[in-house]
């Protein structure tokens, strides 16, 4: 039998000699594949593929390419390497046309080739059987060129369209009016729509005139990238060259104004479509349905809806759904339910959109019963949520705080098989996070990356941010670390939260090393971080700091807003720098910011402080001038310096105008004002204020009940003082200050078992003692010769870690000093330096005192040089000391013997203290005594060899005057900071 002599090499040798007819070729080929079962050549297919194509039998050919495709194993290079072989070795030139001819028919085989390989989707074999076709000679024609860049961008396939068109450049492929349509579309589908203008008129001028479908293609891109000026004119220049507009120009025009609000030229191009005699489709009345949805104008998106139905064209599902969406946007949720309902009436089918849509609407109403019932229609209709549909509903949900429906909905979403994608994890973490689960949180970090969704910045973030908020700066600093292990770069949110949130703790050191850490990594920091990082500084009372990050924003074109001004200006302010707030506030104007509440309240309060309280009225009169309403705090703030500056009634009246002004008055308003009539001594008017506060439901705070006490104790009544203590620590009221205020009380009126007994008491009732409270005690035991007990309170103080202050060491210190233990009392002065505590006037005068009762006038005037070296001020305590020992009682000669031995002992005394000692003589009147002091300090070098006497003597008045030049600098500021801006 013939089948028993058939084998694929018989069939491959019959195949490359019998070709006077390829039809029965085939025919015998295919009835070959169908008797005997057993696989062909690969190089059979290539050359009959050839022998078809050569005859011109394309169709019979194209079968033939297909079955090649499917039986090779190897690829698109096995079948590219068959093909080359064949055209190489089998020679088709035997009278059946010249060989430009065959080799055109040749050509076909590979177009062929591409054609099968993107008709099954697989366009990155055709896009390499291209490109090895070409580095073996052999080029497609511009046909199948342009069809590939065609179906290439049809399937957003832009770095294979590139890489197939750079392909056609190096083969030299000629450009027609299409290769260059679709060139303009892939620039503008990459964004690049300069590059997209260009080759409009590249093509020109090349003389290939762009059709219609070019302008179209250009104009739509121009509107996707927001230039629809630009695609106007387009429009308008077609017209010049005589291209008539389509409803697809018009249609993009419409859609491009509306998605720019601009509904008014949208509806002139409808108009002008109509005057064309064009008929508007869908696409141009959805497009603008849309705009003016988006333009907030519902009603004129349902009269174009009447319009449109009024001339013949029925709604689809895309006008439907952009009605939908605009009147949810609005939360018209009764005319989205009338508008489902007309839908399927009328026989649209919602789809997931449209539900997407009305979920949306009912989220924001937080209504989840009703999102509930859509879902269940989503169900019987056959839609399945997507993951947008189910992120949105996370997210609903996790936005009003229902985590545990959130996570029941999570649960619903994996049972359906919708697979969650990195942005509803990321919902998940950052809703529980702001309900402070971490622990759950990180569950799901973890779960997400076992279920192959990568974490992303936003993830991570979201967890960062969280921790830090609740000052969880470790685990914060944690996860830091993981996101970079993990080759995730940290942005300006993840750096902002670290700072912030060390900020917040008082950690400036920490803060301010993640800030340099964030520059170093090219990462520019935002208004944000700058302003946590400026109020940080300033609420450590680091001005200095804060306002080098505020001129570090300056040079990186990170432009203050407010919120900034605002944060410096409150921290100069409270760290007593008036002149550069004004200063600062100057600048804030001239940038053309206005100020806010909270800035004006922080200026009239620092001016309030300073005793200013005529200019705090100026800059409150000049706010309401520029519209800006002063609210409590304000009002708040001036009566408490009226307060201060003793004007209780001016006071007073301001309190009673509050209620006419629209405001009522707040616990700090009371304590404010009773605080200012117990410290004028008028307790009658301040206990009435108490009682009314209570009457008119403002409950009393601690700050209250301590300008109580504090009052009491001052008239000496320390049994109504004790009265109140208890009833404000019986409300939970009680405060240390009130606790200190009952203490001095108790210890002025030599109540001292008392004192020591509320002491014992409050400790058990956890009101704690500060220093203040040690302080006083100490200071009344030291008074009345009782220094065993207050050395007592100084350790039991400290055993509560309670650090003492200058003034605790000044009563300790006076307290040895008069009981005559002063190598006790030089020994803790060394303590207290050591400790760096800053000796304050009075420790100074106590030392010195003590010094001079020791008769050590070496060691006195060494003292006075200490003390002026710290910047130290002479009192006129010290002076009258250093005047009474070394002028009035001692000779000038013994003075001069003391200034010898100060010398002797290699030391050598400050400018400050020459001056200081010169002006003791000039002011005792002994001017020959001053002359012979100065002459030894020159002779020591302690002052120049051209000192004169004056010049010592009137180092006191250059610094009066000083003082009074940085007086006109705060007034010129001021002035500067109040001019009326045009």
């Amino acid at each position: 039998m013939v089948s028993n002599k058939l084998s694929p090499d018989v069939v491959h040798s019959v195949i490359t000699k019998q070709v006077n007819d390829p039809k029965r070729l085939l025919d015998f080929f295919n009835w070959v594949q169908f008797q005997m079962g057993f696989s062909q050549k690969l190089q059979s297919f290539s050359i009959l593929a050839l022998i078809l194509c050569n005859s011109r039998l394309f169709s019979r050919a194209d079968s033939v390419v297909n079955q090649m495709i499917m039986m090779s194993s190897g690829g698109y290079s096995e079948i590219l390497d068959s093909l080359i072989k064949s055209c190489k070795e089998f020679d088709l030139n035997n009278g059946n046309g010249n060989e430009n001819s065959n080799n055109n028919d040749r050509g076909v085989v590979f177009e062929l080739l591409i054609d099968g390989y993107k008709k099954k989707g697989l366009f990155d074999e055709a896009v390499s059987f291209f490109l090895g076709a070409k580095r073996n000679g052999f080029v497609v024609g511009l046909l199948c060129c342009n069809g590939l860049l065609s179906d290439l961008l049809k399937a957003n396939k832009l770095e294979l369209f590139w890489r197939f068109y750079n392909g056609m450049l190096e083969a030299n492929v000629l450009h027609d009016v299409y290769t260059y349509t679709h060139l303009i579309n892939a620039h503008f589908r990459a964004g690049n729509a300069k590059e997209g203008k260009r080759l409009l008129f590249e093509m020109e001028e090349k003389g290939c005139s762009p059709s219609l479908v070019t302008y179209n293609v250009v104009i739509g891109g121009l509107c996707r990238a927001g230039e629809v000026d630009e695609a106007f004119e387009l429009k308008k220049l077609m017209d010049k060259k005589g291209l008539v507009a389509d409803v697809f120009t018009y249609s993009i025009l419409i859609d491009g104004f509306g998605k720019q609000k601009r509904c008014t030229e949208a509806k002139l191009m409808l108009e002008e479509m109509f005057s064309k005699g064009l008929k508007p489709g869908h696409v141009a009345y959805t497009a603008l349905i849309d705009g003016f949805m988006r333009q907030g104008d519902s009603r004129e998106a349902f009269q174009v809806k009447e319009e449109m139905l009024a001339r013949g064209v029925k709604l689809n599902l895309f006008t439907y759904n952009a009605l939908v969406k605009g009147v949810c946007k609005f939360g018209d949720m009764e005319k989205a339910n009338a508008l489902l309902n007309e839908m399927i009436m009328v026989g649209i089918k919602p789809d997931t959109q449209t539900y997407n849509n009305m979920i949306e609407g009912y989220l924001k109403e937080q209504n989840t019963s009703r999102v509930k019932d859509l879902l269940s229609e989503m169900k019987k209709s056959n839609l399945v949520p997507t993951a947008y549909t189910c992120g949105m509903i996370i997210n609903g949900l996790c936005r009003h705080g229902s985590i545990e429906d959130a996570s029941r909905v999570f649960e619903i979403m994996v049972s359906l098989g919708v697979k969650p994608n990195a942005v509803i994890y990321t919902t998940l973490i950052k809703g529980h996070v702001q309900e402070g689960r971490f622990q759950e949180a990180v569950r799901i970090l973890k779960v997400m990356d076992k279920k192959g969704v990568q974490p992303d910045v936003l993830c991570y973030n979201s967890v960062i941010i969280g921790l830090c908020k609740a000052r969880k700066m470790e685990e914060a600093k944690d996860y830091l670390v993981e996101m970079i292990e993990r080759g995730l770069k940290p942005n300006v949110y993840t750096y902002g939260a670290l700072i912030h949130g060390y900020c917040k703790s008082g950690e400036m050191q920490v803060a301010d090393r993640y800030f340099k850490e964030m520059l170093g990594c090219g990462i520019a920091p935002n208004d944000v971080v700058c302003t946590a990082l400026i109020d940080g500084y300033c609420k450590e009372g680091s001005t200095t700091e804060a306002t080098s990050i505020f001129r570090c924003m300056l040079g990186r074109s990170v432009h203050p807003d407010v919120r900034t001004y605002s944060a410096l200006i409150h921290g100069l302010l409270r760290n007593g720098k008036l002149q550069g707030a004004m200063e600062l506030l100057s600048e804030f104007l001239e940038k053309g910011l206005v100020p806010d509440v909270f800035t004006y309240n922080s200026i009239i309060s620092g001016f309030c402080k300073q005793g200013g309280i005529g200019k705090a009225f100026q800059l409150h009169e000049y706010m309401c001038q520029k519209g800006i309403s002063p609210n409590i705090i304000t009002y708040n703030a001036l009566i408490n310096g009226l307060c201060k500056a003793g004007e209780i009634e001016r006071a007073r009246e301001l309190f009673d105008g509050i209620p006419g002004k629209g405001l009522a008055h707040n616990a700090v308003t009371y304590a404010t004002i009773i605080d200012g009539y117990c410290k004028s001594g008028n307790l009658s008017k301040a206990f009435r204020l108490f009682d009314e506060m209570t009457l008119k439901g403002v409950p009393p705070d601690s700050f209250v009940y301590s300008a109580l006490i504090d009052g009491c104790r001052k008239e000496g009544n320390t049994e109504k003082a004790l009265s109140l203590f208890l009833e404000s620590v019986q409300k939970g009221f009680a405060s240390t200050s009130s606790l200190n205020a009952l203490m001095d009380g108790f210890c002025k009126s030599g109540k001292v078992i008392e004192a020591n007994q509320l002491l014992e008491d409050m400790v058990d009732k956890h009101v704690k003692p500060d220093h203040v409270t040690y302080t006083i005690l100490i200071d009344y035991h030291c008074k009345t010769g009782f220094l065993k007990e207050a050395e007592q309170f100084f350790v039991d103080m400290q055993k509560r870690n309670l650090m003492p202050n200058a003034l605790t060491y000044t009563a300790l210190l006076s307290g040895y000093n008069m009981a005559g233990r002063r190598s006790e009392m030089f020994a803790l002065f060394d303590e207290m330096i050591a400790k760096d505590i800053e000796p304050d006037g009075v420790t100074w005068s106590v030392m010195i005192d003590a010094h001079l009762k020791e008769g050590d006038h070496v060691k006195t005037l060494k003292l006075v040089d200490d003390m002026l070296k710290k910047g130290g001020n002479v009192s006129k305590n010290v002076c009258h000391v250093l005047i009474d020992a070394l002028c009035r009682k001692e000779h000038v000669s013994e003075v001069l013997k003391v200034l010898e031995k100060i010398e002797e002992q290699g030391l050598n005394l400050s400018l400050a203290t020459c001056s200081t000692l010169v002006r003791c003589f000039h002011k005792a009147g002994k001017m020959d005594g001053a002359a012979r002091v100065l002459k030894s300090m020159v002779r020591f070098k302690w002052v120049p060899d051209s000192t004169e006497l004056n010049d010592l003597i009137n180092v006191e008045q250059d610094s009066t005057d000083s003082e009074n030049t940085g007086d006109f600098l705060k007034q010129m500021a001021w002035e500067v900071a109040c001019q009326v801006r045009a």
